[in-house]
């Protein structure tokens, strides 16, 4: 999917919103399984819901199991809501080989649309996923962790390295296959990313559960054509925790974040 795909989606269901798949076990209803969870806020949230990202640490943690549990609701969410762009929140970061098979894991065995990379290692870690025809990454700029500004931040002399991290990841991309993750709670970093890169789409977790302003959000990320997919996981999966009112929950909670977008 292209940007244009990603714009005429927004315009369509006048929605940024991308929807965290990060099912924790411990805290879905007893007595259901991770796909058939998966698969119910799927359907209670594909209305509103533009893009959903499952993290994999969460499926991987539930062994072979939960590896299935990955690919059928990859499958389910391709059968039933092609139009719904797909990111494997993976944080990879890897060089030569290596990337070049999670990039086949990813995009060609488990069919996502985008991966989330960690840029430490160099381009050479991000360039394997760029030969994808259609395909995106997602390379971390701003992170919202406490600990982030223990790097992200240091003076390259020109500037924070996270700007140099999005500048360097623009010389081997275009903004069609070329996303960057820029925290919610840092507005001024977020702006920052946005001026730098003025046509990539940026994709913004920390709205919801970590406090990150919808309204800030928009005011300082949006390029005039939306320009983002904001990210909530657990403010809208875990809405409701019994078996029989949490998909109505994540359907409402989907739809209050979607209303606080107001996009005309």
């Amino acid at each position: 999917m292209d940007r244009l795909g990603l714009h005429k989606q927004i315009l369509s269901k006048k929605s940024m919103l991308c929807v965290g798949l990060d099912t924790d076990m411990k805290k879905i209803p007893a007595g259901i399984t991770m796909y058939d969870f998966n698969r119910a806020i799927i359907d209670a949230t594909a209305r509103y819901a533009v893009a959903y990202k499952p993290n994999l640490a969460f499926y991987e943690a539930e062994g072979a199991e939960g590896w299935k549990a990955l690919e059928r609701t990859v499958e389910y969410i391709r059968l039933n809501y092609p139009e719904i762009f797909i990111i494997a929140d993976a944080k990879r970061g890897d060089i030569g080989n290596t990337a070049k098979m999670y990039a086949k894991a990813l995009f060609e065995n488990l069919d996502f649309d985008a991966v989330t990379l960690a840029p430490y290692m160099g381009s050479d870690s991000v360039k394997p996923f760029l030969e994808y025809k259609g395909k995106w990454a997602i390379v971390l700029a701003v992170t919202s962790n406490a600990s982030a500004s223990e790097f992200q931040y240091l003076d390259c002399g020109d500037g924070p390295l996270y700007h140099k991290v999005v500048k360097e990841m623009m010389k081997i991309s275009t903004p069609d296959n070329m996303m960057f993750v820029t925290g919610a709670t840092h507005v001024a970093e977020l702006a920052e990313v946005r001026r730098i890169a003025p046509d990539n789409f940026l994709l913004v977790p920390g709205v919801g559960a970590q406090g990150g302003s919808m309204e800030d959000v928009i005011r300082y990320g949006s390029n005039g054509k939306g320009g983002l997919l904001i990210n909530a996981s657990r403010s809208i999966l875990y809405a409701g925790n019994r078996i029989n009112d949490f998909e109505y929950a994540a359907s409402e909670a989907a739809k209050d974040m979607v209303e606080g977008m107001k996009i005309a």
